[in-house]
């Protein structure tokens, strides 16, 4: 009868070591997990790699991922699939907000019924939000984008920048550092002429890049800090006069720069990997949803095949430095 007790005893404390051992391996991360991505539009080339690496993600620690939102940028179109997400209470949220301060209210009532909601990419006011996972320091892209066009045009002469939308957050952010850097004093013969606003859309940023040409004929360089105006900006002027006279540069997509850069349109451009953003904003919010952080500064967690990451000031995480693509490199990437 004792043998038997110690054997029960023994098998337990056994199946109890295993259940600690099984729990470690997930890294503190429940099984289960609902976790609901809200990209800026679901067509955008660039929210559709960043929402499959968070999707990738949310497969290896085994919770139920999905991809909801609206087909245009505007301000307020992802109130109603916040609103939805709170309703089906989902464990988490993470979203690219297409304004810092409408949606706020919305996730604010969804945090208030226990959903963990992260912002990635484009972030909201900090009480909209847990944890901001960030592309790379906003300072480092703004001064990186107006380092690169300079050293293309030689430090003189006007360009344009073709943004997304007036409100959004990010590239506002950088478009403040590329003006801090344009203070600098060899870039003194530089001048920003306008900034243009093609709403992500393809057909409008197209016609905005024919506009600019148009009413600035002297122009020697456009930024675009957006995947959708930078391809739609090569686009048009890969096949006008402007050809080799202009630069285009800015943020976008090896895939869909490679043609722009292959045929001597585009010499060079920046991003970081947007698949590897949004799988370190799913693990961000798997680890709020865990209660394994809050989004306090300071707190570390695991984040995969990222490795571990730790909470900057208002809750940020980084990702890491943008990289620059050019003909020499362009093919070694694949996204």
């Amino acid at each position: 009868m004792r043998k038997a007790l110690r054997a029960a005893a023994a098998a337990t404390c056994i199946g109890m070591l295993f259940g600690l051992a099984s729990t470690a391996g997930a890294a503190g991360i429940k099984d289960g997990l609902k976790v609901a991505f809200v990209p800026k539009q679901i067509n955008n080339p660039y929210e559709v790699t960043a929402d499959n690496g968070g999707l990738a993600a949310i497969k290896e620690f085994k919770g139920d991922g999905k991809v909801v939102g609206p087909s245009d940028a505007g301000a307020s179109s992802q109130v109603q699939y916040i609103n939805t997400l709170t309703t089906q209470h989902v464990d988490a949220i993470v979203i690219a907000a297409n304004d810092p301060n409408a949606v706020v209210p919305y996730l604010k009532r969804a945090m208030e019924r226990g959903i963990k909601v992260v912002t990635f990419d484009s972030d909201t006011a900090p009480a909209g939000r847990q944890v901001f996972v960030n592309q790379t320091n906003a300072e480092n892209i703004g001064r990186a984008q107006i380092q690169l066009t300079a050293g293309m045009i030689g430090n003189e002469g006007e360009f344009a920048i073709l943004s997304a939308t007036p409100n959004a957050t990010n590239q506002n952010t950088w478009i403040g550092w590329m003006k801090e850097e344009l203070k600098k004093p060899e870039y003194a013969k530089m001048k920003l002429v306008k900034i243009a606003y093609g709403n992500d859309d393809d057909q409008q940023s197209f016609v905005e890049t024919q506009g600019l040409l148009q009413a600035y004929p002297n122009l020697k360089a456009i930024i675009a800090p957006t995947s959708v105006g930078l391809a739609a900006a090569a686009r048009y002027i890969s096949s006008s006069p402007s050809k080799g006279k202009v630069v285009v540069t800015g943020l976008g997509t090896p895939n869909q720069m490679r043609e722009f850069v292959k045929n001597g349109t585009v010499k060079a451009f920046q991003l970081w990997d947007p698949g590897q953003l949004g799988y370190l904003a799913a693990y961000a919010a798997a680890n709020l949803a865990s209660g394994a952080i809050s989004g306090k500064p300071g707190e570390t967690f695991s984040a995969g095949k990222l490795g571990t990451r730790t909470i900057g000031k208002d809750g940020e995480v980084i990702l890491g430095p943008p990289q620059t693509f050019n003909a020499g490199n362009i093919d070694k990437f694949n996204f």
